[in-house]
């Protein structure tokens, strides 16, 4: 990319306000346009307003932008990503998950010979950056005598059920939405193999799920729980490394974390509630994706990994 990236941004939803607040502090990038039908017109984006489009189409026709970021409902991701690709010669961020099918999938893979779909769409798998997860990382990795993890929980709550109708047009359903932010976060500490047991519980607004994966070289169990029964959100995920009694719990919501053994205290991880939650996320996800080297993690080849995983038959 040049010195300067020019980004597009397509939705103006709940989300595309954390990009464009991370965007705002970046002074290697310029705002090019907006586009989203339900909008009249372009937020302020650094006491400024861009040009604003009612179609992502429309909006490249009139410009040539590096990076295309898609911040809309799940069910537009494939169109608009097709439409990036295809038009442009942008790189494409796409909030997860990246599409909401396999047969989707499939049809952007089809594109990487003749658009380079793995050299420029990437997804925003924004909880495998957030700094309690980070932190674990580190911490597992710096100890390896701890061994291998040997079972996970992991439990996502949500209070979407307050949105109704709302909630489901917007993040399909509770596993749809939030168990892609699981299987890429714990994408950081195992080798995820695949379902083994998934039950989408009170019409879709939660899930029970267990996933099998690989870590050291031995077989372990993620039991994943994600739901909108709830008034606040929740998120919290524990490592169990068996081999060495060591636990690792990682509070998601407060972005805390400690590492025990017994009655021993290891390591721990505090925050300060300065920055917003969502903020921490997509800061490093951003230095990431425009250091010239992206994560993995956000790559096209984990992305499909992990598409492959959520929409397995168990």
């Amino acid at each position: 990319m040049s010195d300067l990236v020019r980004v597009g941004l397509a939705g103006l939803g709940i989300i595309a306000r954390t990009h464009l607040d991370v965007l705002a502090e970046r002074a290697d990038v310029s705002l090019e346009f907006t586009a989203d039908p339900g909008r009249a017109g372009p937020p302020d984006f650094r006491g400024s307003t861009p040009p604003h489009y009612g179609d992502l189409a429309e909006a490249l026709a009139a410009h040539d932008p590096d990076l295309v970021v898609i911040a809309t409902p799940t069910a537009t991701h494939a169109d608009l990503t097709v439409r990036a690709l295809t038009t442009s010669t942008a790189r494409v961020l796409v909030e997860k998950p990246l599409v909401h099918d396999l047969a989707s999938l499939d049809r952007l893979r089809a594109l990487d010979e003749t658009a380079g779909v793995r050299g420029r769409v990437f997804t925003a798998h924004h909880f495998a950056f957030s700094p309690e997860v980070r932190w674990a990382e580190r911490q597992i990795a710096e100890h390896p005598e701890w061994g291998p993890i040997t079972s996970i929980t992991s439990a996502f709550h949500d209070p979407y059920v307050q949105r109704g109708e709302q909630a489901f047009a917007s993040y399909g359903s509770a596993w749809t939405d939030s168990g892609v932010n699981q299987l890429s976060m714990l994408a950081r500490f195992v080798d995820l193999a695949g379902l083994s047991s998934a039950y989408d519980l009170d019409g879709g607004a939660s899930a029970w799920c267990t996933c099998e994966y690989r870590s050291r070289g031995e077989r372990g169990t993620a039991r994943l729980r994600t739901s909108w029964l709830t008034g606040s959100s929740s998120k919290e995920t524990v490592l169990v490394l068996g081999r060495s009694g060591v636990e690792v719990w990682m509070d998601h919501t407060a972005m805390t974390g400690f590492a025990a053994r017994g009655r021993d205290l290891l390591a721990s991880h505090g925050d300060d509630g300065r920055t917003p939650r969502k903020v921490a996320h997509y800061r490093p996800l951003y230095e990431s994706l425009l250091s010239g080297r992206p994560d993995p993690v956000l790559g096209f080849d984990t992305t499909a990994t992990l598409i492959a995983l959520h929409h397995s038959a168990a």
